[in-house]
């Protein structure tokens, strides 16, 4: 057998609270992402995930938020150039959403897949490509990580306390260590980090 090529990486995003909560109680409340989502950590964060990445796995609720959004902010007067760099990525890149519900893509480069976590991620890693950005689905998030699939952990921290709502990390998860990439402090007390899987 010939020498293989590196496994794809499997790269989740994910912002979170202080107090360790990816969503409000109310989950439509996204006004405690504002102003940190905007500052240049949060954005340089999110461009060194996208930029090795060639798949973009999503569940369908964000590719629906995600897909329905970014999009237009491509030519979007006063855009930050970071944004529009990422909105060009998630139009051309392939996208790979999870969805027992939606029938075809309404978005174009898109391949909807009604199978489990695990083994869409088993069936992506044998292809050849970039990384395989999961971008802020908790769902597939906590998924993979209770199987242990995650490769690099990204994570931007909000400096706010939620009082309640979704965990990211749920008691059972598999043991392991982490090394720590990379870590970034800036404005309004915002701070990025990335993690890589010892195994």
């Amino acid at each position: 057998m010939t020498e293989q090529t590196i496994s794809r990486r499997v790269v989740t995003n994910m912002a979170l609270s202080l107090d360790g909560h990816y969503a409000a109680p109310d989950p439509l409340d996204m006004g405690w992402v504002m102003p940190y989502a905007v500052t240049d950590v949060a954005r340089d964060h999110l461009t060194s995930l996208w930029e090795p990445a060639t798949t973009a796995l999503l569940g369908r609720v964000n590719a629906e938020g995600f897909l329905g959004f970014w999009p237009t902010v491509i030519g979007m007067e006063g855009a930050d150039p970071r944004d529009e760099g990422f909105a060009k990525w998630l139009v051309d890149t392939d996208k790979v959403v999870l969805s027992s519900t939606l029938a075809e893509a309404p978005w174009e480069r898109t391949t909807i897949v009604s199978k489990p976590t695990p083994e869409v991620v088993a069936d992506l890693k044998a292809t050849e490509g970039g990384d395989i950005l999961v971008l802020a689905s908790a769902s597939v998030i906590k998924e993979l990580l209770a199987t242990d699939q995650v490769d690099r952990l990204a994570l931007t921290i909000f400096p706010v306390f939620l009082g309640g709502g979704p965990r990211l990390f749920d008691d059972g998860l598999p043991a392991g260590q982490w090394t720590l990439v990379s870590q970034t402090a800036g404005e309004y007390g915002t701070v990025a980090v990335v993690y890589d899987r010892i195994r």
